[in-house]
């Protein structure tokens, strides 16, 4: 499932951006160092329309499975060896 979060329904989350001031703890300097924090809140509203959204989008995309199906029955779908093995090795290192 993937979340547009250009939608409009991302767009009503807030996020509320603020610094903390961090003292290094030294005698002679009085330098402090920022650090940024991100806070998300979001209303019931937004939820309600981001989970509306996920629940819409199809578990099968049938465009995808169509053109996988028309390529293999005209025979012109073609699999790269390199990327199929590549992929494996690197799912099997999860």
């Amino acid at each position: 499932m993937k979340i547009d979060l250009n939608s409009p329904a991302a767009s009503q989350l807030s996020v509320d951006r603020g610094t903390k001031q961090v003292s290094n703890g030294s005698l002679a300097g009085t330098q402090a160092t920022t650090e940024d924090q991100i806070s998300f809140r979001s209303d019931n509203l937004s939820v309600q329309s981001l989970t509306s959204q996920a629940l819409k989008t199809p578990a099968i995309r049938q465009d995808k499975v169509d053109t996988l199906h028309q390529s293999v029955t005209s025979g012109t779908y073609q699999v790269d060896a390199n990327k199929t093995a590549s992929a494996m090795i690197e799912d099997n290192g999860r």
